[in-house]
């Protein structure tokens, strides 16, 4: 076993797929003074008084930003929202302005009389009520949040969610080029920000600052093959209603605010950073900051949406790395090795395929997803080393028929990968759960509510459930089943060790040295990669064992009668929450429909 986890690490340790959605501007939802600008009508049905103060709460959150607008709904006119200023929005907050925000939003909520709604509105309120708690918990602690984390800051993902920035219209194209003039603006708050948590002492270690850097040169680096130009073009070219000279004039301006806004701010970002570059007090986890457990406590609670304190999360890893060792154990007559070979050449090469396999093969365990129409792009060639291996850009709540996963194919090492890539961004994964929610017709507010550890949790759970849908034998395809799960689990340990009991770099080789990992450069990688996303692997591991003790609890309630597919149309017509949350609610939502 230990060899197999050893052989294996290499060509998952950097593979954290995700959905994308726009980076935080914000980081925290920060709703400002609401009450006084929102007059809910005094109407006699508690439901609509309800359903009215939510819509409120909503548009107000959604024009927050245009990105946010912009890829939440493809008609906020149809909402209500006729104008809203053109901007990326800023960074921090005041922790006082935080917990007065959440604070007018509680008292708005205490307004309603809880026993009067019915089951989606009440879920809609213990959703909203937890992230109340959470925001003003969570207040005292903005600056140690890190926009610009290794995986997933703001350096990576804004080339990408502009890159996808649909144009319905002619004015979707003016807005967006009028978004481009302000980028100089949002990055001197993302620089403002990084400065204040420097004089905090609480400024990233000197190697994660070298990965910003590289990350940003190498989208400078790009010049005229980046591919904001081509995607542009791409996107003016589709706009019927356009002349071919207003076409032309339009890939112009847009050239042009790319070299006079996007380019310089990059520029600054990397000055910035490099000036910034030795002013951290800390190159170990976030224990050996003041009130850093603390606050990893709170962040991982956060991101998982789990209620088990860190102890509790260590120990749930290290009984499910034993239930998959005894499963492991229980295939005889085949080795990892043997699985590897078989599924480094499974005969699937082709995304489209893959996915119309996917879908397809779901259908016995799954229920049947709505329709929609999904489009495969590829990371360019000179980003692929700072991406993820694959994303899922989240659609718009009003145009769900239009999706798109992008795949990365430097970390495409086999088919399996591929494979397993896809079950995670697709079928049974980010793209299902995201349609199949959107076609119950949820609360919008909801769409404004993160909880990665139920979106990433079921999309791992998702890839889990994929080996068994691949060509191969159930014998191996448990093998590596089991073989991805533990080796996940190892990296969460690892990251609960390095933040939480504060493992250094010598604890965390000794660590995976008890797994036969002795590779010096895996394990300095994967330190390095931790310090700079605390928690990241947990909305992922932690998440998916959460998924397995619900299926658990069904399967016990149920008996003999325990169906698979009962279970997931129960979490998934939940939909995005805390897991206490879905565990009171599954069996309300499922007898319901």
């Amino acid at each position: 076993m230990r060899s197999s986890v050893s052989d294996y690490i290499k060509s998952v340790y950097k593979n954290q797929k995700k959905c994308i959605g726009f980076p935080a501007v914000l980081l925290f939802l920060v709703i400002p003074a609401i009450l006084a600008g929102c007059q809910v009508k005094n109407d006699s049905d508690e439901n609509a008084r309800f359903e009215a103060y939510t819509q409120e709460l909503f548009c107000r959150e959604v024009s927050s930003n245009t990105v946010n607008l912009h890829y939440t709904l493809k008609e906020p006119e149809k909402y209500g929202i006729e104008t809203a200023p053109v901007t990326f929005g800023t960074f921090g907050a005041e922790a006082e302005t935080v917990k007065a925000s959440a604070e007018n939003i509680r008292q708005a909520l205490l307004g309603f009389e809880y026993d009067e709604l019915d089951t989606e509105n009440k879920l809609t309120y213990d959703i909203l009520n937890y992230q109340l708690r959470m925001m003003k918990e969570s207040a005292d602690y903005i600056l140690y949040e890190e926009p610009l984390s290794l995986v997933g800051g703001v350096q990576t993902q804004l080339p990408v969610v502009l890159s996808e920035y649909r144009f319905y219209d002619r004015q979707d194209a003016d807005i967006y080029l009028e978004l481009l003039e302000t980028t100089g603006e949002y990055f001197d708050s993302l620089i403002e920000f990084e400065r204040e948590k420097a004089a905090a002492g609480l400024f990233m270690a000197d190697y994660a600052a070298d990965t910003v850097i590289s990350q940003c040169q190498a989208f400078l680096d790009m010049g005229e093959g980046n591919y904001l130009y081509s995607t542009f073009t791409d996107r003016i070219n589709k706009l019927e209603d356009l002349t071919e000279q207003e076409k032309s004039d339009y890939i112009q301006d847009n050239a042009l605010a790319i070299n006079d806004y996007i380019f310089p701010a990059y520029e600054k970002l990397i000055s910035s950073v490099e000036e910034l570059r030795g002013s951290g007090k800390n190159e170990k986890g976030l224990a050996y900051l003041p009130e850093g457990t603390d606050y990893y406590e709170l962040a991982v609670k956060s991101s998982t949406g789990s209620d088990r304190s860190v102890e509790e999360m260590e120990d749930l890893a290290r009984r499910q790395i034993s239930a998959d060792l005894d499963a492991m154990e229980q295939v005889l007559g085949i080795s990892t090795g043997e699985a590897k070979e078989a599924a480094a050449s499974m005969g699937q090469e082709n995304a489209e395929m893959i996915l119309g396999y996917l879908k397809e093969g779901i259908g016995t365990a799954f229920p049947e997803p709505p329709d929609t129409v999904l489009e495969v792009k590829y990371v360019a060639a000179e980003m692929e080393e700072h991406l993820s291996p694959a994303f899922y850009m989240i659609p718009a709540i009003d145009n769900t028929q239009e999706n798109v996963i992008y795949i990365n194919q430097a970390h495409m090492g086999n088919d399996l990968t591929l494979f397993t890539t896809l079950a995670h961004e697709g079928y049974p994964g980010h793209l299902y759960q995201t349609i199949y929610y959107e076609n119950t017709d949820p609360d919008p507010i909801r769409s404004m509510m993160d909880f990665g550890g139920y979106v990433e949790g079921w999309a791992t759970y998702a890839e889990m459930a994929s080996y068994y849908l691949t060509p191969l034998s159930k014998e191996q395809a448990t093998l590596l089943q089991k073989n991805s799960s533990i080796i996940l689990a190892l990296y969460a340990l690892a990251d609960m060790g390095i933040h939480y009991e504060g493992w250094s770099r010598m604890d965390t080789v000794a660590f995976f040295k008890t797994y036969g990992i002795t590779d010096a450069q895996t394990v300095e990688d994967i330190y390095e990669l931790i310090i700079g996303s605390p928690g990241n692997y947990l909305k992922y591991y932690i998440g998916y064992v959460e998924f397995l003790e619900l299926k658990k609890q069904w399967a016990e309630e149920t008996g003999e009668e325990f169906s698979q597919k009962e279970f997931h149309e129960a979490v998934l017509g939940v939909g995005p929450a805390p897991f206490g949350v879905v565990e009171d609610y599954m069996w309300k939502v499922f007898e319901e429909k």
